[in-house]
C-alpha cells in the first residue's frame, strides 16, 4: 500500500509562524508535523510515499529527501499551479498504481490507520473517508452515514442550520487506484466540492470510518497551541525523544541547571539547549539549541530552536519562532505569536493577543500594543524629531493617517485650522487625505494646499491663521517610505512637547469626536504659492541677479519646486539649463547610486556648456546640492563653508552665523577673519530653526545642504537658497570654484559605530568622564578640542537619535591627525559599548 502526503498548503492562518517555512514545517513537539505522519504511516507498514508540493516546495524535499533517514521511500510532485485537493493528487497518477491512502501534512493525529485499511477492505469500497466526532463541526465537512457506513450526506462547512452531525471528514482517505480516473488532469477539482458528489451521484462505495484515537487539524493559531498542550497532556499518541528528568522528556547534550521543582508539569526540551539556575519552565515546549537564562518564566508556550529568552523574562501561553531573541526583564502577556529572527529589546512588554512577523526589531522599554505585519520595528517615540516615517500602505495606511489626523487634531482643539499639503505621490495622496479625514472628525477645518513644497507651506503658516500644519511626501531616502511632518502654528517643525501630547494621545486613542453639526470643513486656497513668489521676489537683490548674465544649470528632482521656482527664475532674467523638470511620483526617491550619477549629469551639463553653476535640488525643495563652474561636487560641509564666506563678503554688517555643533572648524576661520560671531547649535533643524527665529543672525546653516536666510524664512528653501547663492556670485564677482580655492580646508574623518541603545549612556558617561578638563563643547554630543595636535583640531563624539549607531567626527588640517583621533577614540568607544 502507498500513501499521499498533502503538503502543498499556504499556513495562511497560521502567520506568523509560516512566513519562512510551509505549514507542514511548522514543529510540534520540536519535530516539523509532517514528520509524524511519515512516522505514523511508518508504523502501520507504508513506507512508500509521495508527497504533494506547492508552496515553498524545497523547504519540504531538502528535510526529507528521499526518505532514507526517516525510514522510507520519498517522492514528490511539484504542481505548477493550485489544482485544487484531488487535482494535487491526480499529479501523482503514475505512482498510484495500487490502494493509497491520502493524509495531510499539517495535521496532529495518532489515528490507528491498519484498522481504517482493514475497515475498507471488509466493505470493498472504492473510498472510505475517515471520521471523527468534534464539538463544533461548523469548520469541517460534516458526514452523514447509514448504519453500515456508507455515506449518504455530505456537507462541506455547513452553517448551523445544516449541522445534522457531529461527525466530520478529517481529510484522510483510503482509494482505490481506479478512483483518480474520475479527476481531469490540471484542472481544479476538489475531492469534498466534486469527487465526493460523483461517488454519491453514481453509487460507486463511498464509506465513512469514525476512527479511534487524537485528531486535530491544526488550522489557526490558537489549534496549534491547543495541538502543542495536547502532546504535553498526554492526550496524542506520538514518541518524544530525550530523557526523563522529572515528568518532562530533555534531548541529547541539553544542560538543565535549574531544579527539578522548578520544571512543573510535563515539559519537552530539544537537544543542545541551556535551562539556566533558577529559570522556571512549566507545560511548555523548548526547542533545539535554545537558551533559557537565570530568572526567566515560561509558561504554557512553545518556544522554537535558536532562540533565547533573557534573564527574568515572563512568557505566558505565547509562540515563539525560530532564532529569536527575548531580552532581559520583557513581559509577554497572553496569547501572542512572535515570528523568526525577532529582537525583543529588553524590559519592554508585548501586550496580549497580538502577533510580530519576522525580523521585527522591538526597542528597549517599549510596550507593543498591536501586531507588527510587515512593518520594519516598533518605536519607542512615534516621531522622529517632527516626522513619522513609515513603510508606504504598509504601516502608513489609511487607518494609520486618520487616527494620526484625529490625534493631532484633538492637540490643536475644536474649530482650529490645519493646513495639510502632499507631494505627488499616490500613497502620499492617499495619506494625506485620510490625515483630513481624521482631523475632520476631531472638529477641525482643514486648509489644503493639496501638491505644494515645505517651503510653501511654512509661507502660509506664517500669517498666523492656522493651529498646525502637516505635509506628506515620499521619503527621499527610500521609496518603500512614506514621511508625514508637522508643523506648529507660524511654520516652525513641532516641538518635543507638542510632539509628546500627539503620541499620548494617538497611543492611548484618548482623542474626542467631533459632534455631527461640528465636524470639520475643506477649504482649496487659491493664491498660497503666488503670495509666496511676491514675498520671494521682494526679499531677493533681482536686480543685480538680472544684470550678473549668470548661467544656471538645475536639476529639479522630479519635484514641486518645478512647478513654482522657473516663474521666479524668468522674472529674474536667469539663462537656465532645467533637468527632470516635470512631476514624476516614481522618482522622487534616489538611491545613493542614482544620485551620484544625477550629480555627475549635471556636472556634464555645466561644463559641456561652460555655465555658471550646477544646482539639484531635493524632490522637497528644502536642500541643495552643488556643483561649481569646473563640474567639481561641492560636498555639503564644504559647502556650509564657502556660503558663509560669500555672506561674509555681500554683507559685511553680518555680525553673526548660527551652524550646527558638527559643522566643519573652517566656519571658525572664515568667521574670524570677518570678524563674525559662530553660534554653535544642536544639529537639527528645529534647532536651526530657532536660531533663524531669533533674528539676531544674517545666516543660519545646516550640514546636510539646508540652508535658512532669516530675512525671509525661518526655515531651509532650497529655491530661495539657490536665489542667495546666485545673488552672493553676482555681488563678490566670484564664482564658487574661484571661492573655493581661497578659502582654508580641514579634512574630516567620518565613521559610524554600531552601538545597542542600552550602551549609549554607558558610553557617554565613559566620554564625559575621559574628556573632563579637557576643552569641549556639550551642545549636542561632546565636541573635544584635544590639546597638542595643533590648531583647528577637533572629535565630535555624538550618539545617533534615531538609530543604534555612534557618530565620531574627527577633523584637522593634518589628515594624518584626523585617522588616528578617530582611531583612538573609536577603540575608546567599543571598549565603553562592550564594558558591563
Amino acid at each position: 500500500m502507498k500513501a499521499v502526503i498533502m503538503a502543498g498548503g499556504f499556513g495562511t492562518r497560521l502567520r506568523p509562524l509560516t512566513c519562512n517555512i510551509p505549514k507542514p514545517m511548522v514543529p510540534m513537539a520540536n519535530r516539523p508535523m509532517m514528520e509524524h505522519i511519515v512516522a505514523l504511516l511508518k508504523r502501520h507498514g507504508i513506507t512508500n510515499i509521495v508527497s504533494t508540493l506547492f508552496y515553498q516546495p524545497d523547504v519540504i524535499a531538502g528535510h526529507f529527501g528521499d526518505g532514507h533517514a526517516h525510514g522510507v521511500k520519498m517522492q514528490y510532485r511539484r504542481a505548477d499551479a493550485d489544482y485544487g485537493t484531488a487535482g494535487s493528487v491526480r499529479n501523482a497518477k503514475d505512482f498510484l498504481d495500487e490502494r493509497f491512502i491520502i493524509i495531510s501534512g499539517d495535521v496532529l493525529t495518532d489515528f490507528d490507520l491498519s484498522a481504517a485499511v482493514a475497515y475498507h477492505e471488509q466493505k470493498k469500497a472504492k473510498a472510505t473517508i475517515l471520521l471523527t466526532h468534534v464539538p463544533d463541526p461548523l469548520q469541517f465537512g460534516v458526514v452523514i452515514t447509514r448504519d453500515d457506513g456508507k455515506i449518504t450526506r455530505f456537507l462541506e462547512k455547513p452553517a448551523w442550520g445544516e449541522v445534522f452531525s457531529d461527525t466530520i471528514n478529517t481529510g484522510i482517505y483510503i482509494l482505490e487506484p481506479d478512483v483518480m480516473n474520475l479527476v481531469p488532469e490540471k484542472e481544479e477539482f476538489d475531492f469534498s466540492k466534486n469527487l465526493w458528489p460523483i461517488l454519491l451521484e453514481r453509487d460507486m462505495g463511498l464509506y465513512g470510518c469514525v476512527a479511534e484515537g487524537y485528531w486535530r487539524d491544526v488550522g489557526n493559531l490558537n489549534e496549534y497551541q491547543e495541538a502543542n498542550l495536547d502532546v504535553i497532556r498526554g492526550r496524542v499518541k506520538l514518541p518524544l525523544e530525550g530523557r526523563r528528568v522529572g515528568d518532562s522528556y530533555v534531548g541529547d547534550q541539553s544542560l538543565v541547571e535549574t531544579d527539578i521543582a522548578n520544571l512543573s508539569g510535563m515539559n519537552i526540551i530539544g537537544r543542545n539547549t541551556r535551562i539556566h539556575a533558577n529559570a522556571r519552565i512549566a507545560n511548555s515546549v523548548i526547542g533545539d539549541d535554545c537558551e533559557v537564562l537565570s530568572g526567566a518564566v515560561i509558561q504554557n508556550s512553545v518556544i522554537w530552536s535558536g532562540t533565547q529568552i533573557g534573564a527574568k523574562a515572563e512568557l505566558a501561553s505565547d509562540v515563539v519562532g525560530f532564532k529569536t531573541i527575548i531580552g532581559d526583564e520583557v513581559t509577554v502577556l497572553e496569547n501572542v505569536f512572535v515570528g523568526d529572527q525577532c529582537v525583543i529589546g529588553r524590559r519592554s512588554k508585548l501586550l496580549s493577543n497580538i502577533k510580530l512577523w519576522p525580523e521585527k526589531a522591538v526597542e528597549e522599554g517599549s510596550t507593543v500594543t498591536r501586531s507588527l505585519v510587515w512593518e520594519e520595528r516598533w518605536l519607542r517615540d512615534l516621531f522622529t524629531y517632527s516626522r513619522v516615517t513609515g513603510l508606504s500602505n504598509i504601516e502608513m495606511n489609511p487607518e494609520f493617517g486618520a487616527k494620526l489626523g484625529a490625534a493631532f487634531g484633538a492637540l490643536v482643539g475644536l474649530g482650529a485650522t490645519v493646513v495639510t499639503s502632499r507631494d505627488s505621490d499616490n500613497v502620499s495622496r492617499m495619506i494625506n487625505r485620510a490625515l483630513m479625514t481624521g482631523l475632520m472628525s476631531s472638529g477641525v477645518h482643514v486648509t489644503d494646499l493639496r501638491a505644494a513644497s515645505i517651503p510653501v507651506v511654512r509661507h502660509e503658516l506664517m500669517s498666523g491663521k492656522e493651529r498646525g500644519g502637516i505635509h506628506v511626501r515620499k521619503s527621499p531616502f527610500d521609496r518603500n517610505f512614506t514621511d508625514i511632518i508637522f508643523f506648529d502654528a507660524g511654520g516652525k517643525d513641532l516641538p518635543t512637547s507638542k510632539i509628546k501630547s500627539v503620541e499620548r494621545l494617538f497611543f492611548g486613542e484618548d482623542f474626542p469626536r467631533a459632534s455631527y453639526d461640528k465636524v470639520g470643513t475643506i477649504h482649496f486656497p487659491e493664491r498660497a504659492t503666488e503670495a509666496y513668489i511676491e514675498r520671494f521676489l521682494a526679499a531677493v537683490n533681482t536686480s543685480v541677479i538680472r544684470n550678473s548674465g549668470l548661467k544656471l544649470v538645475i536639476d529639479y528632482s522630479h519635484g514641486i519646486a518645478s512647478t513654482v521656482f522657473p516663474n521666479i527664475l524668468g522674472d529674474m532674467n536667469v539663462q537656465v539649463v532645467a533637468l527632470n523638470a516635470y512631476l514624476d511620483a516614481a522618482k522622487l526617491t534616489r538611491t545613493k547610486e542614482q544620485f551620484d550619477e544625477s550629480l555627475r549629469q549635471l556636472s556634464y551639463v555645466v561644463t559641456s556648456l561652460r555655465y555658471d553653476v550646477g544646482v539639484m535640488l531635493d524632490a522637497g525643495a528644502e536642500k541643495i546640492f552643488v556643483v561649481d563652474e569646473h563640474g567639481v561636487s561641492i560636498d555639503s560641509d564644504r559647502l556650509l563653508t564657502l556660503l558663509t564666506k560669500y555672506m561674509a563678503l555681500c554683507h559685511p554688517d553680518m555680525k553673526s552665523v548660527a551652524v550646527p555643533v558638527a559643522a566643519s572648524g573652517e566656519i571658525d576661520l572664515v568667521a574670524h577673519e570677518h570678524h563674525v560671531e559662530v553660534v554653535r547649535t544642536p544639529d537639527s533643524h528645529l534647532a536651526l530653526m530657532d536660531a533663524a527665529s531669533a533674528k539676531i543672525h544674517g545666516f543660519v546653516g545646516g550640514t546636510k545642504g539646508g540652508f535658512i536666510f532669516p530675512q525671509f524664512l525661518f526655515a531651509s528653501d532650497a529655491m530661495y537658497s539657490v536665489a542667495k547663492l546666485m545673488e552672493c556670485m553676482a555681488i563678490a564677482k566670484k564664482k564658487l570654484g574661484e571661492l573655493d580655492g581661497m578659502v582654508p580646508r580641514l579634512t574630516f574623518v567620518k565613521k559610524n559605530l554600531p552601538c545597542p541603545w542600552h550602551a549609549k549612556g554607558r558610553v557617554m558617561r565613559h566620554l564625559m568622564k575621559e574628556t573632563e578638563g579637557l576643552p569641549r563643547q556639550l551642545v549636542e554630543g561632546v565636541k573635544v578640542f584635544p590639546p597638542n595636535v595643533g590648531a583647528h583640531t577637533s572629535v565630535l563624539l555624538n550618539p545617533d537619535r534615531a538609530r543604534p549607531v555612534f557618530h565620531i567626527n574627527a577633523e584637522s588640517a593634518d589628515l594624518a591627525t584626523a585617522q588616528r583621533l578617530s582611531n583612538e577614540f573609536e577603540a575608546k568607544v567599543r571598549a565603553w559599548i562592550d564594558a558591563e
